[in-house]
């Protein structure tokens, strides 16, 4: 870690106190639990962040979770460019689910790539009724019609769908038979599981069932000595592109990068590569796992946020491989060094000091925590939205003795901690934007990084910095009054 600072376990513990106070007992008994001081742990140089996850949110409280459906759709399956992704079910999952993340490809969109598309099967209450496989096998006919181009069809369910029983297994398959191209049957009603979490695990499953050891167009495809899998990067404001801009300059060759700028191709090849890059570990880490279990290929996490972590990663990635790569991967990360000091010294000096809360999902609570370090900054709090236990023991290497833990955090719980703490900024997704804003606190989506981006590699840690920048150290902030001060 760059800088060496703890935070106020003190203040942070009585700050949950006092937050607690305001449930009634069992409710205060329950989410004391998924809140936390980080603590030193057994381990040298990290820390403990042991809380409660991954369990039901208390009825009646605001969670900021999504569903199953999310994050199949949203996360896994919905950058898969090639294929179309039908919404199964009632229009309103898919509507609000459209375009909600900035997945960027390359391809001309209702040809060759169909990511910005929303396809449903809009579901009456007829089909609730009497079914819905009749009209989705009408609908995969037509869609394959409309769209030749397409590699693949994936059948995402809704909640309905669950709940009446519609055989999409079996609609899959027959027109498989009839198209010849690959239909995959995700069951990611959204009542499953406890968030989004479980839907990235049902992704993973259909993958695993429905696309490795298929048989595939690309047999000539010849595997090399340094073949990877840039896995679970979902090139949101194009992050996966200079991740793999980084990995093919330190020489080795990445044949699949999914599910960001992804093809089904891609997907379908990956059991053929010598090492899997896993960079969002929650969502993807049980495919990797699976690769290793039965194909025998090792996997390694990276994080590219940030020139300490980056450089830290390249150096983990390299050891996998020969002295020609390695050697390459410092060559590297000389070559970016007199960026990567021009960007400190423009950028340090506005930011150092500055304190910074978290809330987001997947690795972000703690992958971006080196960047904001690496700028001089100060991480105070940080939580996931449906993070497991295993997230929790990962984010111990990145966070200092005192930092806030909290998991699956209410409205009212990240409200009070905002307003107690008052950091310079606040990184969480669009729900929480203009709250935040509202309080006179500065904000960036650490979700979809406001519509800038990519934050990845050493030309994002540029653009992140300059963001930062700008967020926290905008005159408006000098214009503003907060509504109960003028009260």
């Amino acid at each position: 870690m760059s800088l060496d600072y703890t935070n106020d376990t003190a203040a942070a513990e009585a700050l949950i106190k006092d937050v607690l106070e305001a449930y009634p007992e069992k409710a205060a008994k329950r989410r004391s639990k998924h809140l936390a001081v980080a603590k030193p742990a057994e381990e040298e140089g990290t820390t403990s962040c042991g809380v409660k996850s991954n369990i039901k949110s208390i009825p009646g409280v605001m969670t900021i979770r999504g569903c199953a459906y999310a994050g199949s759709k949203g996360v896994v399956w919905g950058p898969v460019k090639d294929m179309v992704h039908i919404s199964h079910g009632p229009v309103g999952c898919g509507q609000y689910s459209w375009s909600q993340r900035r997945n960027y490809f390359n391809g001309t969109v209702g040809v060759d790539s169909f990511v910005t598309m929303q396809v449903t099967s809009d579901f009456q209450e007829r089909d609730i009724v009497f079914g819905g496989d009749k009209n989705l096998d009408a609908m995969i006919d037509e869609l394959d019609t409309m769209f030749p181009l397409n590699k693949g069809i994936s059948i995402q369910s809704e909640c309905p769908i669950g709940l009446i029983g519609d055989d999409i297994e079996a609609v899959a398959k027959k027109k498989h038979k009839e198209t010849g191209k690959t239909i995959v049957p995700v069951r990611c009603e959204g009542f499953r599981g406890v968030s989004q979490s479980l839907g990235h695990h049902i992704a993973n499953d259909a993958i695993r069932d429905w696309v490795f050891d298929k048989p595939s167009p690309e047999e000539a495809f010849v595997p090399g000595p340094y073949d990877v899998n840039l896995i679970a990067d979902y090139n949101i404001g194009g992050d996966a592109w200079p991740s793999r801009k980084l990995l093919e300059e330190m020489g080795l060759r990445v044949i699949g990068m999914w599910s960001g700028d992804a093809t089904l191709s891609e997907m379908a090849r990956a059991p053929k590569a010598k090492l899997n890059l896993i960079h969002c570990y929650r969502s993807m880490n049980y495919i990797c796992r699976h690769m290793e279990e039965k194909y025998g290929i090792k996997w390694v996490e990276y994080n590219f946020f940030g020139p300490s972590q980056i450089a830290a990663s390249l150096r983990k990635i390299a050891a996998q491989f020969d002295e020609t790569i390695q050697k390459k991967a410092e060559e590297v990360i000389a070559r970016y060094q007199p960026l990567v000091d021009e960007v400190v010294a423009k950028y340090k000096a506005r930011l150092e000091g500055k304190t910074v809360m978290l809330y987001v999902g997947g690795l972000r609570p703690r992958h971006v925590a080196n960047a904001y370090e690496d700028l001089g900054m100060k991480i105070v709090g940080t939580g996931y939205e449906f993070a497991h236990n295993d997230d929790y023991q990962r984010t111990g290497h990145y966070v200092k003795e005192g930092t806030l833990i909290y998991d699956d955090v209410t409205g009212y719980e990240l409200e009070k901690f905002i307003e107690q703490i008052r950091p310079d900024l606040v990184g969480s997704g669009i729900k929480e934007k203009y709250a935040t804003q509202k309080m006179g606190v500065p904000f960036r989506q650490m979700h979809s990084w406001d519509y800038s981006g990519p934050y990845h590699g050493y030309d994002g840690f540029a653009i992140f910095a300059r963001d930062m920048d700008m967020a926290i150290n905008s005159p408006v902030w000098s214009k503003f009054k907060a509504p109960w001060k003028a009260a």
